[in-house]
């Protein structure tokens, strides 16, 4: 890792078009601080995810909702945390993130169900509290050691 600044915080408007030019930003950034190229595209699928599912289900009926994005990169870890203060997951607990039966016809394929097991499949620890109104999702990755 070169002598750039290790950790950031982004903060944008939990909208679509908002996301995306966030996420961008977001990548940029990590490869500038340590996250590798060959890792950038899981790492970015990831964030993505978790950041779709607070705008699509957290935030959906909320006009203008805020997510704060906080990143660390140390040693050979990626660290993120993602606050927003939309509704808390159900049960207070993660998504299992099982995978979707493919097993099925064309026409009856799910909807939806392979964001989590994706970000449960690229991260190496998840965690979610609510703590204080707001929703806390803590998101580690092992990054590949750069060679001397």
């Amino acid at each position: 890792m070169s002598g750039k600044r290790a950790d950031f915080t982004h903060t944008f408007t939990a909208t679509e078009q908002n996301t995306r030019i966030a996420l961008a930003e977001i990548m940029t950034h990590l490869q500038t601080v340590g996250v590798p190229e060959e890792q950038a595209g899981g790492v970015e699928i990831a964030l993505a995810e978790a950041v779709n599912n607070i705008v699509e289900h957290a935030y959906r009926e909320v006009a203008e909702g805020r997510i704060v994005f906080r990143a660390r990169v140390k040693a050979n870890m990626l660290r993120v945390l993602i606050v927003d203060a939309g509704v808390e997951l159900p049960g207070s607990t993660l998504p299992e993130g099982k995978p979707a039966n493919l097993d099925t016809g064309l026409s009856d394929l799910p909807e939806g169900g392979f964001g989590w097991f994706m970000i449960r499949t690229l991260a190496r620890d998840i965690r979610y509290r609510r703590f204080r109104g707001r929703n806390h999702l803590r998101l580690m990755f092992d990054l590949i050691p750069k060679v001397r």
